[in-house]
């Protein structure tokens, strides 16, 4: 079973910074793509940022410029780097894979429980 682990979450003034990581279980053949979702109260869950394997990324307008991810692909791992962070940005962040499992050809998503993220006016 695939497991997602995020971590970095916690409350910040607006104009700080967070890092957020998610590591990911050792048992995966194959990773398509690693991500960030968030979702505020009230609000459906929105994609933040994307990284696919071969190092392509895409980004929400309402985050780029301001939040980074990157990936370890030996570590299986993604990070989002968030500066000039926002009320707005508050939510709760939830990593997303792609994966195909090892010793599996089926191609499954996964995610996270969630890290909450909080930023103060």
């Amino acid at each position: 079973q695939v497991q997602l682990v995020e971590s970095g979450g916690g409350l910040v003034q607006a104009g700080g910074s967070l890092r957020l990581s998610c590591a990911a279980s050792a048992n995966i053949f194959s990773m398509n793509f690693m991500g960030w979702y968030r979702q505020a109260p009230g609000k459906q869950r929105e994609l933040v940022a994307r990284i696919t394997s071969g190092g392509f990324t895409n980004y929400a307008d309402s985050v780029r410029g301001r939040f980074t991810i990157s990936s370890d692909n030996a570590k299986n791992t993604v990070y989002l780097q968030m500066n000039s962070l926002k009320p707005e940005d508050t939510a709760v962040y939830y990593c997303n894979a792609g994966v195909v499992p090892t010793g599996s050809n089926r191609y499954l998503e996964v995610w996270g429980q969630g890290t909450p993220v909080t930023v103060s006016s």
